[in-house]
């Protein structure tokens, strides 16, 4: 997939262009539909499948950082979507003066005569330009006047339930309710955050028999606090894990943190990227009476854990 981070960069319009646009914030099921679309009539016309968002969140800038966590850091969206098949991505820098381009200017400068534009799919609450003027209807009447297709992807509903649709509004919701196996099934995937480690507590080990692999949160969503059973890829292998999230209120902590200890493993991972998969919650953090009630608790997470992943043939020591 190659990567354009500014509009300047296209040189000349694509090949029998087909485009979608958005954020793509969590690139769920219902974003990978978009994505089909656009390779199935790009390989119909022998031409370029193109996604096109924007970074940051437009919301960050419209709101003075007013946006949600997201579910997909920068870095991790860029991957998930090459991942698709898509041939191009375009990453549009959001900035106030993009966003006062009116909805004319978008579909003539940019997506036509910039890109050579033929084919635009969108979802069925699309909308566009200053102040989202540009809706389903505009589009439609331009298509006909300006003789681009545009094609309107159904909404993916969640299980059998047609009223709720896949979102990462409710992608998010679940999270932040810590259902991450319920996440999962919205994603695609299991959902997942990435980090260095870094020094902890020195506690872990020493202390309570379970050493922790430490990862300091930044910017994007993470589940209710409490404990998971994980998967951890880090030096090119796949483990299984137990995650705490949380303030660790034994010993009185007021540092939000992931700590994760990884099954069967010894080496050093300090200074190290890991990537940690949460693949279903186990129970609340609480206050225990002491390191020993702690220590036994944990025992048992392991176990619990083991038997989750276990069940769901996330097995120790795979290729990551």
């Amino acid at each position: 997939m190659k990567l354009i981070e500014k509009l300047e960069e296209i040189e000349k319009p694509f090949h029998n262009a087909v485009i979608t646009i958005g954020n793509f914030d969590g690139v769920h099921i219902g974003h990978q539909a978009l994505f089909h679309t656009v390779m199935e009539q790009a390989d119909m016309r022998n031409g370029t499948a193109i996604a096109m968002t924007f970074e940051p969140h437009p919301i960050r800038v419209l709101k003075n950082n007013g946006h949600p966590p997201l579910i997909t850091p920068y870095a991790q969206k860029i991957e998930l979507i090459g991942k698709s098949g898509i041939d191009v991505l375009i990453c549009v820098p959001f900035t106030r003066k993009f966003a006062a381009i009116t909805a004319k200017e978008f579909v003539l400068d940019v997506l036509l005569e910039r890109m050579g534009v033929q084919v635009i799919v969108v979802g069925k609450d699309y909308t566009f330009g200053k102040n989202r003027e540009g809706n389903l209807n505009l589009l439609k009447s331009y298509a006909e006047v300006f003789d681009f297709e545009l094609i309107v992807v159904d909404w993916i509903p969640v299980s059998n339930n047609i009223s709720s649709r896949i979102s990462s509004t409710r992608i998010r919701e679940l999270l932040m309710e810590g259902k991450v196996s319920q996440a999962h099934n919205l994603l695609g995937r299991y959902y997942q955050i990435s980090g260095v480690v870094s020094p902890g507590r020195n506690r872990g080990g020493k202390l309570l028999g379970f050493p922790t692999a430490n990862i300091k949160l930044k910017e994007e969503l993470y589940p209710k606090n409490g404990i998971y059973a994980v998967t951890v890829d880090c030096l090119g292998k796949r483990y299984q894990g137990v995650a705490n999230i949380g303030y660790s209120p034994t010993f009185d902590d007021n540092e939000l943190t992931v700590e994760v200890h990884i099954l069967d493993f010894n080496a050093d991972l300090y200074g190290q990227s890991i990537n940690v998969k949460f693949i279903e919650r186990i129970r609340d953090e609480i206050k225990f009476s002491g390191i020993d009630a702690l220590s036994q608790q944990i025992a048992d997470d392991v176990l619990k854990a083991r038997d989750i992943l276990t069940n769901r043939h996330l097995s120790h020591c795979n290729s990551a």
